[in-house]
Formats: C-alpha cells, structure tokens, sequence
C-alpha cells in the first residue's frame, strides 16, 4: 500500500514504483496518489488532488472528507492485509495511517520525513512508536532520527533524479509564442487549489507591476497536473495580468526563466536544482499564519534557505508579500548581473548540500528490503 498527497508526494511515489519495478520487483501498489502515480500502473482508491488542502484552518474545515478518505484506506489496510505501507509526505494524514498500520501488524516505511526539524519537534516521538523505517532526504535528518532511536536510511533527494528539462528556452518560447528576446519570469503559486487562490492574485498584480517597471516581459504560469488548468487559467485571467499557463511542464517552464517567484515548498527545491534566481512567497489565511507562528522553530521559510543556513533568496511572508515589493526583487534579480550571479552561486551550494543522485533507486532497494522475500 502506497499514500501520497499533494503534486509533489505523487511525483516521488510514482518515481518509487517504476524505480521498483526497474529493478525487477514484483508487487501490486495501490492506495493514494495522482495522475502520476496512476501512470505508474498503481490502482487509486483516493485521487490526492480531492485532499489538497493547506493550514490548519482548511484541514478543520474539510475534516469530515479527510475523516472518510482516512477511513476508505484504513478499511482497505484491513481488507486486503498489504506487506507493506510505504506512506510518503504528507504527515498530518499518512501519521494516522501510520498508527493503524501498526495496530494491524503492518510494517511502515515513511519516505520524506515530517518537518519536525522546523517545527513541532515533540512528533518524533510519534514517529518513534509508528514506523519501522524512516527515509530521508537531508543528511542532517538522518542523524536527529538515529539520535531519537528511530531506524532510518539516508538516500538523498529524489529531484536531483526528477528535475529535467526536456524542451530548451528558446524552442519553449516559440512554441508558446513569445519573443526569446524579452526577459521571461515564472511565476509559480503552488500545486494545491487553497495555496494557489491566495497566492496567484498576489503573483499576478507583481506581474503587473514588473511590466509597469521594465516595459514587455514574458510572465509564465505553469500549472500543477494536480489543479484544473482552466480554473487556473480563468482565475489568472480575472486578475488583469498576461500569464501566459503552460500544463505539466514546470520543468522546461523554469529552466526558461531568467528569474522565478514561487510559493515556498518544493519548488523552490526545483528552482535551485535547476540554477534560476529566485523570490518566495508565502502566505496562508491570518489564523493558520497565527497558529503557525507559535510553532515553527526555524528563521527561514523557504526550503533553500534552511539548508543553506542563511538567506540566499528573498523571502516575502504574509504582509511582506506586497507585489511592489516583489516586483523591485524580480527588478534586481534581472538587472543587477553581480547580484544574480551570486544568488547563482548560492543555489549550486544548496544544490551540493542535497546530496548525490540514485534516490529513487535507494528508496525502491530498500522496499525491496522491506518486503518478505
């Protein structure tokens, strides 16, 4: 049994089972996931994008949908007795699935760790009780789990293996016909409808206001496979700027850019991967940001700056997530050739830090580990 949530979860656990199956591995997956899980030949009993729903507020309002799917895979655990449950991000849901597991005698694998380096540490002891293995991506997290007696495996990060481009800048913006000559900037508001309605409106008066400082720029919008392009497309749209959306293809989107603003999370990870300077963006409903607050332990919001240590990118946090305030970023990054040049620097840095490649090959070994022979 497999569980992923949310764009990027689907990515990896997909990833997982076609390593899996490369290597010769004979097993039926099945659980939750997306598009690209149901790609990797996985049977779907719950589609993820119907749960993508961020912050406390979101969660509390939609618990009972939450509470049915939850129960749909525990009931299905029971059924159909799995070797194994490899649960993947998403721990507010998967750490529930976790426990059931345990109680049924299930071996868990948990692959992406709970930030718990960022906030509300005390969950490792959750962790502890719930899970056989622990995977993780981060050096660093490899030795807070061992530390806390937890088995766990460092196998690096699955988008050293994941990011690549398969169309190059000049023939993406033809193809999308837009003039190679211009500065192109992404704009990236999420992979979940909630964090894309609260972000996107901010991304898309910046849009405005880059275009008001800098005359004609080419303002990409790729649009998660987990979201409804045309939502997207419409919400844009009604805004007033000229995004130009591209589906599924965030990869070439990026690796087209002179420079990105994205939501914080995994794509900020991508962006670094793929040397593009960057702004983030986070902004959340007032009480989720409120309760939040109170519980995050760490300086920094965005992924790159947290394994860096310190800034490399600017980060725009709910009342500093002002579009003239982004745009002046945006201005710098594609102006300033000394300061985007270090920002480059920066993110190859944090790219090192990530670790060396092969995930997705480590994590399918050590499913097959996992699984009676």
């Amino acid at each position: 049994m497999i569980s992923a949530g949310e764009a990027s979860g689907d990515l990896h656990a997909a990833n997982l089972v076609s390593s899996f199956r490369g290597l010769g591995g004979e097993a039926a997956f099945w659980g939750m996931g997306g598009p690209r899980l149901r790609g990797a030949q996985a049977e779907l009993l719950v589609d993820c994008r119907d749960l993508a729903y961020i912050g406390f507020v979101d969660v509390v309002l939609h618990y009972r949908k939450l509470l049915r799917e939850l129960h749909r895979l525990r009931d299905a655990m029971r059924a159909r007795r799995p070797d194994l449950v490899v649960l993947v991000d998403y721990p507010g849901f998967n750490m529930k699935l976790a426990g059931f597991a345990k109680t049924l005698g299930i071996p868990v694998l948990y692959y992406i760790s709970p930030q718990i380096w960022a906030w509300r540490p005390k969950r490792i002891h959750d962790i502890a009780a719930a899970v056989d293995m622990m995977a993780v991506l981060f050096p660093f997290e490899e030795q807070l789990y061992r530390s806390a007696g937890v088995p766990v495996r460092f196998v690096g990060h699955p988008l050293l293996d994941a990011v690549a481009v398969q169309t190059p800048r000049d023939p993406l913006l033809e193809e999308l016909g837009l003039d190679r000559a211009q500065p192109t900037v992404g704009f990236l508001p999420g992979s979940r409808s909630g964090e894309v309605s609260r972000i996107l409106p901010t991304l898309a008066r910046t849009a405005i206001r880059l275009c008001e400082r800098l005359g004609p720029v080419n303002c990409l919008l790729p649009v998660a496979d987990t979201l409804d392009p045309a939502q997207v497309t419409d919400l844009a749209r009604s805004l007033g700027a000229e995004l130009t959306t591209v589906q599924g293809r965030t990869y070439d989107v990026i690796n087209a850019c002179d420079a990105v603003v994205t939501s914080s999370g995994t794509a900020t990870l991508e962006t670094a991967i793929l040397g593009v300077p960057m702004a983030i963006v986070y902004r959340v409903g007032r009480l989720n940001y409120f309760l939040m607050k109170r519980l995050i332990t760490l300086e920094h919001i965005g992924l790159v700056n947290i394994i860096a240590g310190r800034r490399v990118v600017q980060e725009f946090v709910q009342a500093q997530a002002q579009p003239e305030a982004i745009a002046g970023e945006l201005t710098r990054l594609l102006e300033d050739t000394r300061y985007a040049q270090r920002v480059r620097a920066d993110l190859a840095t944090v790219k090192d830090r990530l670790g060396p490649g092969g995930a997705n090959r480590r994590i399918a070994e050590l499913v097959a580990e996992m699984l009676p022979a």
